[in-house]
């Protein structure tokens, strides 16, 4: 692993990232939501702990997934990633390098939204790693898509179910469901929902799934990595 070769993609994906309006815009949007949902409420009541993990799931989804790839498929576009898996710089080094301002706009972006929002719980030692293991989650998954879609624009298409899905689970409580209902069942599973459990009655079995969650997108990143680099 080389320092100065993760720098030095770093660099290069700061240089794009002021030239893309669209990555520029996609921090800011849990921030705005963040800003909306305080406004919804009383002066000084907080929100419902679902409502303020929709927040978190904005963040993870919009920036730390959708930021990554299209990071990723703006180098297939201009058909620079290959030659980058390709080049002397090792698996870790193209993966820290270009993860490393993905982290910087998510922490960013989350930290303002929570400000926003008044979360006080984010400081609990459990609640800090589920959020660490949901950055890795989403990341990992914005890598591997952003590898095989070919250009930035049909990142959307693959964003808009990775947001609803695994951003906007706790969502799926306000669709009428009764309690004990199949697909209630299935949504506590998913990794943002893990987290708001782990939150809510400071268990640390939440955080075993998520581990499992983190390997799962680790492994299909790791495929997509590969399949990409022998693909003729």
């Amino acid at each position: 692993m080389s320092v100065n070769r993760i720098l030095a993609i770093f660099e290069k994906d700061l240089k794009d990232f002021f030239k893309n309006t669209t990555i520029v815009f996609m921090p800011v949007i849990p921030i705005f939501l963040a800003f909306l949902y305080d406004r919804m409420g009383e002066t000084g009541e907080e929100l419902p702990l679902f409502m303020i993990f929709i927040i978190v799931g904005a963040v993870f989804s919009c920036v730390s997934s959708g930021c990554m790839m299209m990071f990723m498929a703006e180098e297939n576009e201009k058909q620079t990633l290959r030659g980058l898996t390709m080049s002397p710089a090792s698996f870790a080094d193209i993966i820290i390098g270009k993860s490393l301002l993905t982290f910087v706009l998510t922490m960013a972006s989350f930290l303002l939204s929570m400000m926003l929002i008044g979360f006080d719980d984010v400081m609990k030692i459990n609640v800090l790693i589920s959020l660490f293991l949901l950055f890795f989650f989403f990341l990992f998954l914005g890598i591997g898509i952003g590898l095989f879609v070919k250009t930035v624009g049909m990142t959307t298409v693959y964003m808009m179910p990775i947001m609803f899905i695994f951003g906007f689970t706790p969502m799926f409580w306000l669709f009428g469901f009764e309690e004990g209902d199949t697909a209630l069942k299935v949504a506590d599973k998913f990794p943002i929902m893990l987290s708001l459990e782990a939150s809510e009655d400071s268990s640390w079995l939440p955080i075993l799934w998520l581990t499992f969650w983190v390997l799962g997108a680790l492994l299909f990143m790791y495929i997509c990595f590969v399949r990409m680099k022998t693909d003729d």
